[in-house]
């Protein structure tokens, strides 16, 4: 071995001989005249930043303008009008505090229903057909059409094909196209008799007027109750 070698073998050896040699020689004493002292601890500082305390604030008798009223909102849900019913829901509720929004589904008519559970099981069974009637139908004594050996010709412009006219149908009929409001289980706007959205404006007056009346008329009812009492 050439010193090379030697110098690149021995000194990694050296160090760790060094390093075992100190681990058990003990630790050199403090020199004179140098003394440790434990850490000061920190003096508790009184808290000078105390919140404030004010009485609360009550409520007036009557309460926010909006409690004790409810406003329903039923929707097409398929229809993507639901953006449309939070947007509604947050104007209401910062226009008269206190007021109950709900959103509920419209679900459209009964036959219509009725086909929506029908077409996934016709979906279905096309698809199954293309794929392998030539093996099903003559087992049931079926004997194929002619323009179904034209679908089987491309199976796969047959299952597209199937397959986005079966799932527009189904919205279809899953479709209500409803954005009806309800204050107090009274009609407010209707978008299948009126063939459109309600505007913000004009939504907030019409909730605003029942709102008003009813509170009226419960203020009333409330000072004759008052008055009977007193009498």
């Amino acid at each position: 071995m050439d010193r090379t070698q030697i110098l690149l073998v021995g000194l990694p050896v050296f160090l760790f001989f060094s390093d075992i040699l100190n681990l058990f020689v003990p630790p050199p004493p403090p020199k004179d005249g140098y003394r440790t002292f434990p850490d000061p601890k920190p003096t508790p500082q009184p808290n000078l930043h105390q919140p404030l305390e004010f009485p609360a604030q009550k409520q007036s008798g009557f309460g926010p303008i909006g409690a004790g009223h409810t406003v329903s909102i039923d929707f097409c849900t398929s229809c993507s009008y639901k953006g449309n019913a939070v947007t509604v829901k947050n104007m209401l509720e910062s226009e008269f505090p206190g007021i109950n929004v709900v959103l509920a589904n419209y679900p459209p008519p009964l036959p219509k229903r009725i086909l929506g559970k029908v077409v996934p099981v016709v979906q279905t069974g096309v698809i199954v057909a293309i794929v392998a009637g030539d093996q099903i139908l003559p087992r049931l004594g079926v004997t194929p059409p002619l323009w179904y050996y034209s679908l089987r010709a491309n199976k796969f412009r047959s299952i597209a094909s199937t397959w986005l006219l079966t799932n527009f149908l189904q919205s279809f009929l899953q479709s209500s196209g409803a954005f009806e409001v309800y204050c107090n289980g009274e009609l407010v706007f209707s978008k299948l008799k009126e063939n459109r959205f309600p505007g913000e404006i004009e939504l907030r007056d019409l909730i605003g007027k029942r709102v008003v009346d009813t509170g009226f008329v419960r203020g009333i009812e409330g000072a004759g109750g008052a008055y009977r009492n007193f009498q």
